[in-house]
């Protein structure tokens, strides 16, 4: 098993089960020990700021501010750098430990040795 996972995840509220599974496996990732590096892009880009995920509402699922406040205690977040400036996101409107990067940085952690990545 790798010992480094990156998940994207490109779905929000639009396809909340996509979205639901990339944040419940990054938890249980960074629950389990593994470096995980999860990618918000596209609608998800949107939990990147404060309240936003606690309106996401998923029957059966993990509460997504749960799962982000897991993967943040001993994982990295990114936001899109692209995604983040369509919706008129800066650094400032993020929670904290966010951080904002773009392709090059997702493909350099995507590439590196021992790394798994997973796009949902």
């Amino acid at each position: 098993m790798a010992k480094k996972l990156v998940i994207k995840v490109t779905a929000g509220t639009d396809a909340p089960e996509r979205c639901s599974q990339a944040f419940t496996v990054a938890a249980v990732a960074a629950a389990s020990g593994v470096e995980v590096s999860l990618w918000l892009t596209g609608e998800s880009a949107w939990f990147a700021l404060p309240g936003r995920a606690a309106e996401f509402e998923l029957p059966h699922a993990a509460p997504l501010p749960d799962l982000l406040d897991s993967v943040l205690a001993t994982g990295r977040i990114t936001l899109c750098t692209q995604c983040a400036a369509r919706r008129d996101i800066t650094e400032k409107d993020v929670i904290e430990g966010v951080r904002i990067a773009g392709a090059q940085v997702f493909v350099q952690e995507s590439l590196a040795d021992g790394v798994q990545a997973l796009v949902y």
